[in-house]
């Protein structure tokens, strides 16, 4: 699976997060959350991803 920066993607634990940054596919920044007063900004991998959204 190709994750590329700004792609939506589903985590395996239901949220859904907009990645920030993407080092060699692998490990991602990702902002989690459903508006800007509750975003989260997390640290994942490509193990924690379920599948691309967008």
């Amino acid at each position: 699976m190709e994750i590329k920066q700004f792609d939506t993607v589903l985590l395996k634990d239901g949220r859904e997060a907009a990645i920030v940054e993407a080092y060699e596919n692998k490990v991602f920044i990702a902002d989690v959350g459903d508006s800007p007063k509750d975003w989260d900004t997390i640290s994942i991998t490509i193990d924690d991803i379920e599948k691309v959204i967008d």
